[in-house]
Order: structure tokens, then C-alpha cells, then sequence
């Protein structure tokens, strides 16, 4: 009797351990450790995990590996060393995070969060079915850029030139610059492309472009734009252009007007890809989404340093207004 009592809880317990298991998750953020936009989506990121299920030290481990902000290289090293761990899955914010990784690994499951163009990249074959070890959510749909430079009208009215910061290296890039040029004639405003491979060059571009009148500035998605926030932001205010930014955390160190997709919301969501390929989903059958929430941040306190007078109309639109 004792034995076969024994023997009808083994599968139970076996279930359980099996339940139990812990699972590894490896997380690559181009951030330093000490950025606090960093800290926000890994933050997220564990905080939606754990909703679903997923105990830090329980039944899961993340393994972190943070960027500087700027070097290819480092990145680099800290993807290889994520797939030497071989995880069961690797969350990668960003292209900067995300081309590495799909260097170093072929197999390894990855969720991405905040790509622009995962398809002109090369990193999936299509939205629908990625086909490959990779998959997640887009930044925005290229028709976004459209919307950019109509706040950018909208609040400074007078701007007929604006200087686009894009990132010449990635394929969202080109992407983002060519959406602009489709609606610029509408607007009446004649564009200007400004390369941010490195810091010297975005000072020489904007010193040079501001040295016009009616002048305006249009930063695009990118992680070398990311990197070099508080340059750009520090040379609009000196030279007294007004700008438009792609995510919020520019207005929060001192960016005129932000519009982009709500970046935290994404990690919550990259959180749900990894539960489901945690629970035997396949990447390549997941299919990549497009954001679900945008944001428009406006700093009244930019504005009223550079002249200008917001409408109302679009203060009423504002998900945050910073005074």
C-alpha cells in the first residue's frame, strides 16, 4: 500500500517540478545600467512577467546585459556572452540590441521591442510570419513621420526648412527620411538630412542649418539619435530651432513636442511574447505588431523660451503637457 501511495504521487510531483522549473531569460538594453530610461523598461518588462506567472528566483532567472549608449562593439560583446548562457529566450530592445543577436544566434528564441523596420532590415521575412528566431513589436509605421512634421507646422507655423537627424546606417533610416519627403510639399517645408553617426557631425550639421532662417528640426528613430539626446536637444536650445522628437523621453530633458508609440507599453507587451515561447510557442508563428499606444508629450517651458504659443487645440491632444 505504501509503495503504490508513493507511486500515485510521482506524477504529481513530477507535474510540479515541471512547472517549477526555472527558466532563463536573457534581457540586452543598449542603455547604460545607470540610465534610468534604462531601469523604466527593464522594469516593466519583470513587472508584466511576474503578472503572468513568471517568479524572478522562483521559476525564472534574467540575465542582464547593459549597453554604454554608444559603442557597436560593446553590444556586440554582451550578445555573445548572453548566447553563451543559452537562454530560453533573449528580450532585445531596439535594432542596437537585436542585429548582434541575430549574428551571434541562429536558434535561441528572441522577442524585440522598439524596431522600426524588423522586414527592410532583414531581421523577419514578413509582419505576419517572421520565419526566422526573432520576433516582436515595431516602433511605429513609417506613416508616422508624416504626423512629425504636422506638429511641427502646427506649433511653429513659420518653419518652411527643417533638418532631419537620421541615422544613414539602419534601414529605418532612409525609410523614415523618404515618409517625410512624401508629405513636405504639402507643407511647404524644404528638407535637409543630417547624418548622427557621431557627436562632431551633428554639431557641424545643425550650427550650419541654423545659420538660415525659418528654420526647424525633425529627429528620427534611431539608436545613435537615442544616444546623442542631450547634444541634440542642448544644440535646438542654443540655436533656437524648434523640434520635434519620436518618443517622450527628449520632453522630459527639455524636447519641444514628442510623438511616438508608448515605449513601456511595448515591454509589457514583449513580456507576452516570452510567456508564450516560455510555453512552447515558436518565434517564427508569432507575428510582429505594431504599436497599440502613442503618446504626445509637449514642454511648455521650451516653448515659451523659444516664443512660441501652443495651440490649444493641440494642448487638448497632449497625453502630457511639462511646464
Amino acid at each position: 500500500m505504501l509503495i503504490g501511495g508513493a507511486a500515485a504521487t510521482w506524477p504529481l510531483a513530477a507535474r510540479a517540478q515541471q512547472r517549477e522549473r526555472m527558466r532563463s531569460v536573457g534581457v540586452l538594453i543598449p542603455f547604460a545600467a545607470h540610465s534610468t530610461e534604462g531601469q523604466n523598461r527593464v522594469t516593466a518588462f519583470a513587472q508584466a512577467l511576474q503578472q503572468l506567472g513568471w517568479s524572478v528566483g522562483q521559476n525564472a532567472r534574467l540575465h542582464y546585459r547593459w549597453g554604454d549608449g554608444t559603442s557597436a562593439t560593446t553590444m556586440q560583446k554582451y550578445a555573445a556572452e548572453l548566447v553563451a548562457l543559452a537562454p530560453d529566450v533573449i528580450l532585445a530592445d531596439s535594432s542596437a540590441a537585436l542585429s548582434p543577436l541575430l549574428q551571434a544566434t541562429q536558434t535561441i528564441p528572441i522577442v524585440f521591442a522598439r524596431v522600426a523596420d524588423p522586414v527592410g532590415a532583414g531581421y523577419v521575412e514578413t509582419l505576419a510570419r517572421p520565419g526566422g528566431n526573432a520576433t516582436g513589436f515595431t516602433t511605429f509605421e513609417y506613416g508616422v513621420a508624416g504626423k512629425w512634421l504636422e506638429l511641427l507646422k502646427e506649433i511653429a507655423p513659420r518653419v518652411t526648412r527643417a533638418a532631419v537627424l537620421r541615422d544613414p546606417a539602419i534601414a529605418a533610416g532612409p525609410g523614415q527620411f523618404g515618409a517625410l519627403q512624401a508629405v513636405a510639399p504639402s507643407l511647404g517645408v524644404e528638407l535637409r538630412a543630417v547624418n548622427v553617426r557621431d557627436a562632431d557631425e551633428i554639431e557641424r550639421s545643425i550650427a550650419g542649418f541654423a545659420q538660415g532662417s525659418n528654420g526647424g528640426l525633425v529627429v528620427t528613430s534611431s539608436a545613435a539619435a537615442a544616444a546623442h539626446r542631450d547634444l541634440i536637444v542642448t544644440l535646438a536650445a542654443r540655436h533656437r530651432l524648434p523640434a520635434v522628437y519620436y518618443v517622450r523621453l527628449y520632453g522630459e530633458i527639455g524636447g519641444l513636442v514628442c510623438y511616438g508609440a508608448d515605449v513601456l507599453d511595448q515591454f509589457r507587451r514583449a513580456a507576452g511574447y516570452v510567456d508564450r515561447i516560455l510555453k512552447s510557442e515558436k518565434p517564427a508563428e508569432l507575428p510582429v505588431q505594431a504599436p497599440t499606444k502613442y503618446e504626445l508629450v509637449i514642454n511648455l517651458k521650451t516653448a515659451k523660451a523659444l516664443g512660441l504659443t501652443v495651440p490649444d487645440t493641440l494642448l487638448a491632444r497632449a497625453d502630457e503637457v511639462i511646464e
